[in-house]
This record gives structure tokens, C-alpha cells and sequence, in this order.
């Protein structure tokens, strides 16, 4: 207890300050693609790739740095993945040829799955009721912070350059280390704890295939190769099930994301990802429709980017809200409402598509709903989780997150690719409003797998 009470007055703000300062540095990618590709002289399909390899990269290491962050070494897993995410930093910021800013990007996309450590430690070293809240509040900085970044990193490449946009990324790196070391507690001795290697192998491939067919659409163009890579995948992935379940120390104890609360939260998490960022890809694509389509706003890059400054602001707000819901509602309640958020955004942006004001007001009550199943969701997927398979746990959910988000992008590109007529380069009027519409029904039916009691 003395050691609570020790780090506690410093230790859950600096948790969210690590937590949102990973995710502006996993959101430097995102408006950089284009210079990327201009800057270096590539592709734009393959500058796309320094945005999806962090997606990879963060899935990938979620489980094993889970599993190291369930002993006495989480302090120095914690330090050592940011020390490889500020690593990555330095080599994006170089005038390095572009494999080596992939590789760079790939190791910054280890800040995403270290979010899931800094969770396991605040509920380990908090009271009760301060790791609820913490823990909600860096769920939150994980998913929404990505608004607070887009803006800034924007402004600096116009100002500064490609490879400045990158500094600032490493920069944050380097901050977020330096808190960390200086807040995180040492943990108490004990054993080392073991990881599943060949687990950890098998799912890295299984979840590669997976998400690989999700970020690149392109693999569909021939179904059978499509298909091919997706029968591959599940049959990894089924494979290491069966290992998992025969190992005396498994990555992830399956049987325990089995229970009918984890299963339950996980799915919800898998079908209002994807409803939450179909909506999210649909309005920062809408803002920035160029002059001349007959809609949209034509915004450019940075003020595309402040557009989303609205869906960040509301979002930690919902993390300041959801705690006093709980109180006075359940948790099934407080995330049906969270996810109706969502649809309402979806209902508003439909309605009135010519308003830039609407549209903005769209994007905070989306922050807002966001936020708020951000805020409840690890609440929900902890639920009768051992302390010592929390950050365990909340790797596979963070999984299930991200594989979520790049459906629902994708899904995004396909509804809008439907929606363009034959030699056109925009999609009609129309094709924004239906694919907006298109992610309710996720949101509902999100809500029913949490809100109606199982017997």
C-alpha cells in the first residue's frame, strides 16, 4: 500500500501523457503519405506502407509484450519498447532511402502495443478506483489523440519539410521515454516470465495475413489469391489456438478470453471498430473533397487536420464524462450510450451534408461517442481478468481494435469506390451520405452483443 501511495499523486498523469504521446506519434504517418510519395520519389501504394506497417508492427508485439508486461520485467518492457519506438524516430527523421523509414515506422508502431503495459500497470499500482479511471483515460488518449497530432505534423511539413514532420516525431518519442523512466515504479522480484515463442510466431503470421488483406484491397483483385492468403490465415491462426490451449505457458490464455464477458466486449469492440472509423475515414475524406466535385470543402492538409481537433476535444471530454455514468449506470448502459453517440453523429452528418459547422459538429459528438466506448471498453474486457492477465488481455482487445479500424477504412474505400461513376474521380453526392449510413448498423448491433444480458 505505501508504494500506492508513493507513486500515485505523479504516476496516472504521466501514464496518459506516455499513452497520448504514442498516439500522435502513431498518427505522423497519416498526413505525410502524400509527401512521402512526392518527397522520395515512390509510389503511392507503397508510401502507404509507413502507415500501415505500425498498424503490423503494434498488433504483432501486442501479445508478447502482454506476456512480459504480466511479470517483474513490465518497468523495463515498458522502456525498452519505447526505446526502440524513439529508435524508429530518428531513422524516419534521417535522409535515409525509404526501406529504412519503413523500417522506422515499423518500430514506431510499438508504441501502440505498449499501451496495453502502461493499463496493466496502472491497475497494478493505483487504488482501485484511481486505475478505473486512469486506465479509461489512456484508452481514450490512445484511440482519439491521433486528432491532436494530425493538425500540428501537418503544419510542420508545410512549414518545414518532410523530414521536420518526422523530427517532431521523435521528439515525442524521446519525451515519452523520459517520463516513463522517471515515473514508472520498479516492480518486486520474482520469476522471469515465459514466453510462448512458437505461439508468439504463429500468431504474428496469422494476424499479418489478416490485416494484410484488410490494408491492401489490392490482393483481392485476383479472388484467389485472396482467398488463398485468407484460408492461409486461419488455418495459422487456428493452429495456434491448439498450441495455445497445449502449452503450460501460452502468449494468451484463450481460455480466459473464452469467458463469456471477454468474448462478448471483444466482439463489440471488433463490429463498433469497424462502424467508428467507416465514419471517421468518410468525414476527414468529405472535408477535403477538391473544389469543382459540387460538394465538400476542398480544406487543405492542415485545415483538414484542425478539423479533427473537435473529435479529439470531445473525446476527452467523454473520458472525463464515462466515469460518472458508471457511477449511476451500468457498464453495458454507459457503452449503449456511447456507441448511440456514434449512430447520431452518422444521422447528423447525413442530414446536412452542405454545412461545414454540421459537419464539424458530426465530428465532436463521433470524438465523443468514440471516447466514450474507449473510456468503458477495458472495463468491460477485464471483467473477472486476473491482475497478472491484464495486460495480456488488453493486447488481444487492442488487436481486435486495430483489426476493426482498418475494416472499417477499408470498408470506407470500397463504399465510396462503389459510389464514383465510370471515369469519374470523385463519388456522387450521394455516395457520402449512404456509406455514412452504412455504419450504424455496426453501432447497433455493438451495443445488443454488450447490452442484452446473457442467462
Amino acid at each position: 500500500m505505501s508504494t500506492q501511495v508513493r507513486v500515485a499523486p505523479r504516476l496516472g498523469p504521466a501514464l496518459v501523457t506516455v499513452a497520448l504521446l504514442g498516439a500522435v506519434i502513431g498518427s505522423v504517418g497519416a498526413p505525410l503519405i502524400t509527401a512521402v510519395a512526392t518527397g522520395l520519389d515512390v509510389p503511392l501504394e507503397a508510401a502507404q506502407w509507413t502507415l500501415t506497417i505500425t498498424l503490423f508492427t503494434g498488433a504483432i508485439a501486442g501479445p508478447v509484450l502482454g506476456r512480459l508486461g504480466s511479470g517483474p520485467h513490465r518497468r523495463t518492457a515498458v522502456l525498452a519498447t519505447l526505446g526502440l519506438v524513439t529508435l524508429g524516430g530518428a531513422l524516419t527523421a534521417l535522409p535515409l532511402p525509404f526501406a529504412v523509414l519503413v523500417v522506422g515506422r515499423g518500430l514506431q508502431g510499438l508504441g501502440v502495443a505498449v499501451v496495453a503495459l502502461l493499463m496493466s500497470v496502472a491497475r497494478a499500482h493505483l487504488p482501485a478506483e484511481r486505475a478505473a479511471s486512469t486506465i479509461a483515460a489512456l484508452s481514450v488518449a490512445s484511440t482519439v489523440g491521433i486528432g491532436v497530432g494530425y493538425p500540428a505534423i501537418s503544419l510542420v511539413d508545410q512549414l518545414a519539410g518532410l523530414r521536420a514532420a518526422y523530427a517532431v516525431g521523435f521528439l515525442l518519442s524521446a519525451a515519452a521515454l523520459v517520463v516513463a523512466w522517471r515515473a514508472l515504479p520498479r516492480e518486486t522480484p520474482g520469476p522471469r516470465p515465459r514466453i510462448d515463442v512458437v505461439g508468439a510466431l504463429l500468431l504474428g503470421v496469422g494476424m499479418l495475413g489478416v490485416l494484410l488483406l484488410v490494408a491492401e484491397p489490392a490482393l483481392w483483385a485476383d479472388a484467389r489469391v485472396g482467398a488463398g492468403v485468407l484460408v492461409v490465415s486461419l488455418a495459422v491462426l487456428a493452429v495456434w489456438a491448439a498450441v495455445e490451449l497445449r502449452t503450460a505457458a501460452p502468449l494468451v490464455d484463450l481460455r480466459l478470453l473464452g469467458q463469456g464477458p471477454v468474448v462478448r466486449a471483444n466482439l463489440a469492440m471488433l463490429v463498433a471498430g469497424t462502424g467508428m472509423y467507416l465514419l471517421f475515414s468518410l468525414l476527414t475524406r468529405y472535408v477535403q473533397t477538391p473544389a469543382g466535385a459540387g460538394y465538400g470543402f476542398a480544406l487543405p492538409g492542415v485545415a483538414a487536420g484542425a478539423a479533427l481537433i473537435p473529435f479529439s476535444l470531445a473525446g476527452f471530454v467523454a473520458g472525463k464524462v464515462v466515469p460518472g455514468l458508471l457511477a449511476r449506470l451500468a457498464e453495458r448502459w454507459t457503452y449503449a450510450l456511447s456507441a448511440a453517440a456514434v449512430v447520431v453523429a452518422a444521422v447528423v452528418f447525413a442530414a446536412a451534408t452542405g454545412s461545414l459547422v454540421v459537419v464539424l459538429v458530426a465530428m465532436a459528438v463521433l470524438g465523443f461517442g468514440v471516447g466514450g466506448v474507449s473510456s468503458v471498453m477495458p472495463k468491460l474486457v477485464l471483467a473477472g481478468v486476473p491482475q497478472a492477465e491484464t495486460a495480456s488481455v488488453l493486447a488481444i482487445n487492442q488487436i481486435v481494435r486495430s483489426t476493426g479500424f482498418s475494416v472499417g477504412s477499408a470498408l470506407a474505400g470500397f463504399l465510396l469506390a462503389l459510389a464514383t461513376p465510370p471515369g469519374a474521380l470523385v463519388p456522387a453526392p450521394g455516395g457520402y451520405v449512404t456509406a455514412a449510413l452504412c455504419s450504424v448498423p455496426p453501432l447497433v448491433i455493438s451495443a445488443l452483443v454488450v447490452a442484452v444480458r446473457r442467462r
